[in-house]
């Protein structure tokens, strides 16, 4: 068994069934590009943590900045495989379509991060798990209870483009299938979740989810668990180019790793161990340095994820690659990926500043979701009888998102992480300071 470019392609879109003709300029995969960038949940990206919480430094990446990146790599790593795969794809498709549709979903990709970056999901997580809070959730499924207690952006993210951005509740933004599926790094719910608790589809979006894996013929791999799109391994390695090298380049903005720490690990990116340049033994700042690497190692980390997603092309078409395409291409890029991440995870992570950010969102978001929680429960237990004045304020701040007292539990709470994971850092560490009636 094999997918098919003819239905992975498909220009059909989800929550819009009717055939509409591409405007002039126009196909139907630019139009779910700007769709995207056109979005309030897009625009926010630019007030959301990467990995460095409320930077001073305006050279350090926000979720926006990091998402456009993402999205020009990922546009040239679709249309080169685009080239290389002409004769496989259906008359109509060229490989700029592929590049649009790539491109598009890596736009996309982080549109569900919740504020203050990965501590923000942790917190949320932390707060659900936490001792005393089995009273909120015990009227809710197990597999409920997971969805709430494992918040994870990628589900997120899939909720806010078919369920939340301009059409709520009726198709989202209403993109193509194929950009949907792109989107999707893990296409099964949160029962199916990998060991570091990741999964792409929430028990609200499960109809949305069989419904896409059957309009582009996704292979099933399990009860409610396929294989992943082609197209999202491209998805997958322009995230990665840009993590590996743009994390080290933030961090040397920060004064945590210099510029002499990071050469050798993007010479390795470069798959130039010797690689030189004159700008090196120049007067030229840390930043047009890096620069000089930047550009050589991303294209060299472009062509390795290109050999390899050529080189596991029937596994990836059958649905029995489970790999990483840098992890398996160029063994410098490899080695250099693995170099960045464990430079993240011992000298950058640990950072005081960001670690007393971190903490802080854990307080900040710890408060948001006591008083929404609190006040759609209360709303839930108390369905014939009036809410207390505070509960009506907490839950009038929601507006659309505000769930009414039919709204079955796990509903509204979904409404509520809908709503705080929509805000910006800015915005929810100054909601949690007023409604904390700590205001400055």
């Amino acid at each position: 068994m094999s997918m098919q470019w003819q239905k992975l392609l498909t220009a059909k879109r989800y929550g819009h069934e009717q055939d509409v003709a591409p405007e002039l300029g126009r196909s139907h995969f630019h139009k779910d590009h700007d769709r995207i960038i056109f979005s309030s949940a897009f625009r926010r990206l630019g007030r959301k943590t990467q990995v460095h919480p409320l930077a001073l430094n305006d050279h350090i990446h926000t979720r926006l900045t990091h998402s456009i990146e993402v999205g020009s790599i990922g546009r040239t790593l679709g249309i080169r495989v685009g080239e290389l795969l002409a004769d496989k794809l259906p008359g109509w498709a060229s490989p700029h379509d592929l590049g649009m549709i790539v491109q598009s979903a890596c736009l996309a990709h982080d549109i569900g991060n919740p504020p203050f970056g990965h501590a923000g999901e942790y917190a949320i997580r932390d707060w659900f798990k936490r001792p005393g809070g089995e009273r909120l959730l015990e009227s809710l499924s197990e597999e409920q209870r997971l969805d709430i207690q494992t918040f994870e952006g990628n589900a997120q993210g899939f909720r806010v483009v078919t369920t939340i951005e301009n059409h709520l509740y009726n198709g989202g933004l209403r993109l193509t299938y194929s950009t949907l599926g792109t989107l999707i790094k893990y296409p099964w719910l949160s029962t199916n979740a990998t060991d570091k608790g990741k999964f792409s589809c929430y028990l609200t979006e499960l109809e949305t989810m069989q419904k896409l894996a059957s309009e582009l013929g996704l292979i099933s791999v399990g009860e409610n668990q396929w294989c992943r799109h082609p197209l999202a391994y491209l998805m997958e390695a322009a995230d990665d180019i840009c993590y590996a090298i743009l994390d080290l380049e933030d961090a040397m903005e920060l004064k945590i790793l210099s510029f002499e720490r990071i050469k050798p690990i993007l010479q390795k990116l470069c798959g130039d161990l010797d690689f030189d340049d004159s700008v090196f033994h120049s007067q030229a700042s840390s930043r047009r340095k890096i620069s000089a690497l930047r550009g050589k190692a991303m294209e060299n980390m472009v062509e390795s994820a290109i050999g390899a997603f050529m080189q596991n092309y029937s596994l990836i078409m059958a649905g029995q690659y489970s790999g990483e395409l840098l992890s398996d291409g160029d063994k410098n890029v490899a080695q250099g990926l693995a170099d960045a991440k464990r430079i993240a995870r011992e000298e950058v992570f640990p950072d005081t500043r960001k670690t007393e950010l971190e903490v802080g969102a854990y307080s900040s978001l710890g408060v948001l979701l006591e008083s929404f929680c609190e006040a759609v429960y209360e709303q839930h237990q108390q369905q014939s009888t009036r809410l207390s004045y505070r509960s009506e304020k907490i839950l009038s701040l929601m507006g659309i998102h505000a769930p009414n007292a039919e709204t079955p539990l796990y509903y509204s709470y979904m409404r509520v992480l809908d709503f705080i994971s929509g805000m910006t850092d800015n915005y929810a560490a100054y909601l949690a300071r007023q409604i904390g009636g700590i205001s400055k």
